[in-house]
């Protein structure tokens, strides 16, 4: 396989976790990271001590500090940078030469939704509107059940790289085909976006059934699936409502296999979320929804599905669509309702 520079844009532990494998799989990958403490880390040390620490790293991936020298001469680019902070980060390379002129295939990792005054917007559309034109319906997502901390490992995770331009996916794919990873192609951006953003949600509510579980003679293993299924229904929903193209996007990994992972690993910081909500009472130190997204610093890890929560309620909102797992975490984020309770009407009662 021919070695490819790469450019890794968030120094965060997805953005990290695959960065080693490609570098691992033989590309030369540069990462851009904003904390000095990275930089010297990784460069001197070969380990990401404050997003992934524990994981011995590639001599072929390195750091900087500077966002344009990671993406100067890149023949590709993956952002990996928080949903939050998306725009502002894409903006400050529109002018790299080799991104002005669209040489460069540029691939995204973020999960989540971007607010807009038109809306909560997906990924690669907020991308797209900030990148040159030529971008346009060129860039490729790629999401798939893959926690940080075993695709840095190289344990078998499989991925899929969606674009609108075929060729692009196929050569993002070929890419990302390195020791660990398993990945294939889809046409369907809109589905496979929604999946990655909105089982962070249900995965929230995962994370707090299991730890009622933990001390209940009322929910199980049994109810765990049952809240599952349940989620990957109004996951469907919203999908198909905002554009998805493709049913089986749904049931593949992008979907049914993504979510699963991220309600049940250990990993998962959106499950770890759900159960401090009930252990901890981690809600406590935020007045309301709005709180909890303006001092997520707070909480010490970034719970994707918080966030995410609040754009799915608007986009339900706005096309008059009925999602009562999704509405129901953002009654409990936003204080409008207690978690036990909200778990004994939909799951006992069922009062949707």
């Amino acid at each position: 396989m021919e070695s490819k520079n790469v450019g890794v844009l968030g120094g965060g532990a997805w953005g990290t976790g695959l960065a080693q494998a490609l570098a691992n799989g033989g590309h030369k990958v540069q990462m851009w990271a904003l904390e000095p403490e990275v930089k010297e880390s990784v460069n001197n040390e070969h380990e990401n001590k404050k997003f992934l620490p524990g994981y011995k790293l590639s001599e072929n991936l390195t750091v900087t500090n500077d966002i344009i020298e990671a993406a100067t001469g890149k023949e590709f680019i993956i952002i990996a940078s928080p949903s939050l902070f998306l725009a502002s980060t894409i903006q400050k390379i529109t002018s790299v030469p080799n991104i002005a002129d669209g040489s460069t295939i540029i691939a995204a990792l973020t999960k989540g939704f971007v607010p807009s005054k038109d809306g909560p917007k997906l990924i690669l559309e907020t991308i797209e509107n900030v990148l040159p034109g030529i971008y346009k319906g060129n860039t490729v997502y790629v999401a798939g059940p893959s926690h940080a901390e075993e695709v840095a490992m190289g344990k078998l995770t499989g991925l899929i790289a969606a674009s609108e331009n075929g060729k692009n996916s196929i050569k993002v794919r070929e890419l990302l085909r390195v020791p660990g990873l398993m990945v294939y192609s889809s046409f369907d951006v809109v589905g496979v976006q929604i999946c990655a953003a909105a089982k962070n949600v249900i995965a929230v509510i995962y994370g707090a059934l299991d730890a009622v579980s933990e001390h209940s003679q009322l929910f199980g293993d049994n109810s765990e699936s049952l809240l599952l299924a349940a989620g990957l229904n109004e996951i469907q929903t919203l999908g198909m409502a905002m554009g998805a193209t493709h049913p089986e996007t749904f049931t593949s990994i992008s979907g049914v296999g993504d979510l699963d992972v991220t309600c049940k690993s250990k990993f998962g910081r959106n499950r770890r979320f759900g159960q401090d909500i009930i252990k901890t009472d981690i809600l406590s130190k935020f007045k309301d929804l709005d709180d909890l997204i303006a001092n997520i610093g707070k909480i010490g890890y970034l719970p994707e599905g918080a966030v995410a929560c609040k754009y799915v309620h608007e986009l339900c909102e706005r096309r008059d669509i009925k999602l009562p797992l999704c509405n129901g975490l953002y009654r409990i984020l936003n204080k409008e309702i207690r978690p036990l309770d909200f778990l004994d009407q939909f799951l006992l009662k069922g009062n949707y």
